[in-house]
């Protein structure tokens, strides 16, 4: 099923009689069972003001042409979406309902927070076909349910996007990266944690293969003045290197968002979120095959032998990991028994026949 707008939506969830599987641009890898139904014939930028920093749009839309659009006026999602398909070896078109939907954000989230923190109104079709919405096209409060921050991250589960509004910002004029090389994990936080606790505004923080990138950008005095102090600060770390060619600066950061590294290699794959400063021993006790830290330490990529249980290894770490690529292991880490109710209520009541995507979360 391909409905092209909401009204065909609701019918097709309304007329159900089985589990649906729903899909986007089919990028990302989830899969459950159930008839395949898609949000790909929904598309088209409903609103764009750029002088109100606001877009609405249709769930199926695809995030190029979405970007596209947003470039043309020097303006941009204040994350960054990871592009799935070299991790996962997938196809297809990302979409911006995918996007929302698995609340994909990328290494600027230390500074601009997640998708669901720029996401300001939502319309979608629950499990009895129903249409609801929340938010608007304009930043406003929400009382009773926060649907817009409930929806992001539900992976369909909760109802199906029909249409999404965000804020967006204005692009930046140029980057810069301040390169450190040899430090072990744990001084690799410590110099990240410095950086993203000082005053200059660092936009990415991240640690692979004995290099520690720390992103900075905006226009360039700006970022040569921070490029600068943020030298001076992490002097007692070794020798500091700035890299200020914009173009090779992107390409630094779309292998971290992307997780390059990764890329073509056997194994699983595990995103874990963790405190930074517990990282470094969790990451002693996996044995991992490599690992690439992000958003300075708070967010652990991990390389796996297949079959390999990650989550026994973590200890008594307290954290959330992902099986993003592999299989014999739920995708995502099991809740306590008190949360694990409160979610299954939630779903009941948005899904009380539970047919949208039955058992991607558990």
């Amino acid at each position: 099923m391909k409905p092209v707008d909401e009204k065909e939506l609701g019918e097709a969830i309304a007329g159900a009689d089985g589990p649906l599987r729903i899909v986007g641009g089919g990028t990302r890898g989830v899969v459950c069972a159930g008839d395949v139904l898609s949000t790909a014939g929904m598309t088209g930028i409903m609103l764009y003001d750029p002088g109100a920093l606001t877009l609405v749009a249709r769930a199926g839309t695809p995030l190029v042409e979405i970007e596209a659009v947003l470039a043309a006026e020097g303006q941009r999602l204040p994350f960054e979406t990871m592009d799935h398909r070299g991790l996962l070896g997938s196809g297809g078109v990302s979409t911006i309902g995918g996007v929302v939907a698995a609340n994909i954000s990328g290494p600027r989230r230390v500074q601009a927070g997640a998708c669901r923190d720029s996401l300001i109104g939502v319309r979608f079709v629950d499990g009895r076909g129903e249409v609801l919405k929340s938010g608007g096209r304009v930043m406003k409060n929400v009382t009773g349910y926060d649907l817009v921050k409930l929806l992001a991250g539900s992976y369909g589960t909760l109802g199906v996007l029909s249409e999404v509004s965000f804020k967006v910002l204005p692009d930046v004029e140029t980057a810069a990266c301040i390169v450190l090389r040899g430090l072990g994990d744990g001084q690799a936080v410590a110099a990240m944690v410095r950086a993203l606790g000082s005053p200059y505004e660092v936009s990415g923080a991240a640690h692979e293969g004995g290099r520690t990138l720390l992103r900075i950008e905006g226009f360039a005095d700006s970022v040569a003045y921070r490029a600068d102090r943020l030298r001076e600060l992490l002097g007692e770390f070794g020798e500091v290197e700035v890299l200020d060619d914009p173009v090779q600066v992107a390409a630094m950061w779309r292998d971290v968002r992307d997780v390059a590294p990764f890329q073509g290699r056997e194994g699983d794959v595990w995103r874990i979120s963790v405190k930074p400063s517990d990282a470094p021993n969790m990451v002693a006790g996996l044995v991992a095959e490599a690992v690439v830290y992000d958003w300075g330490g708070g967010l652990v990529w991990a390389l796996m032998e297949e079959g390999t249980d990650l989550r026994a290894r973590m200890g008594e770490v307290r954290g959330h990991a992902t099986l993003v690529r592999g299989n014999g292991f739920a995708r995502f880490h099991p809740e306590p028994s008190g949360l694990a109710r409160i979610s299954a209520g939630i779903r009941a009541q948005f899904d009380p026949r539970g047919i949208l995507n039955v058992g991607v979360m558990g």
